[in-house]
């Protein structure tokens, strides 16, 4: 995986969201992000989103973190939009992701779900100084693009927070 450094600005996104944790994600019948993001595209959510800034990027958003890796957190599917004035919030959830810097990771190219799975378990195992930073635990995510079209093909970047 290719790693680098990174320092993003402000993301507001409109999505939607199951509460979760990795234990739960091991085992099929527990798992709720899978059924998540089948709803998410199967359904099309995004296009009932208003300001929508660049349609079609994705993001897998994990926040509200209980603790660590190990803990509950939120994960959250949905696109940025230039305001979050006048989304259906009854629907869907805003969410505001603050300014921040990242530990950005693009993997190879192969098969999904396989190489985030893998993708999560080589970044379990980094230490503070292989990250470049201690993690936040606060909003770490995917971004699907073009790259991810191609399922047995796909590149993914994942951001990981880091202080």
């Amino acid at each position: 995986m290719k790693k680098e450094k990174i320092n993003l600005g402000e993301l507001k996104l409109m999505g939607i969201t199951a509460r979760t944790n990795n234990k739960n994600e091991m085992n099929p019948e527990s798992a709720k992000i899978g059924s998540l993001a089948k709803l998410y595209w199967d359904e099309q959510i995004a296009n009932n989103f208003k300001n929508r800034t660049n349609a079609g990027l994705t993001y897998v958003i994990y926040t509200n973190y209980a603790s660590n890796e190990h803990g509950e957190y939120t994960c959250f599917i949905g696109e940025t939009v230039s305001t979050l004035d006048d989304q259906d919030t009854i629907k869907y959830t805003p969410l505001t992701i603050l300014p921040s810097t990242y530990q950005k990771f693009t993997t190879e190219s192969g098969k999904m779900p396989d190489i985030i799975i893998k993708a999560w378990h080589d970044i379990w195992q980094m230490t503070p100084t292989d990250l470049a930073g201690k993690r936040k635990y606060k909003a770490d995510f995917e971004v699907y693009d073009l790259r991810a079209r191609d399922i047995n093909n796909a590149i993914i970047d994942i951001y990981v927070g880091i202080e």
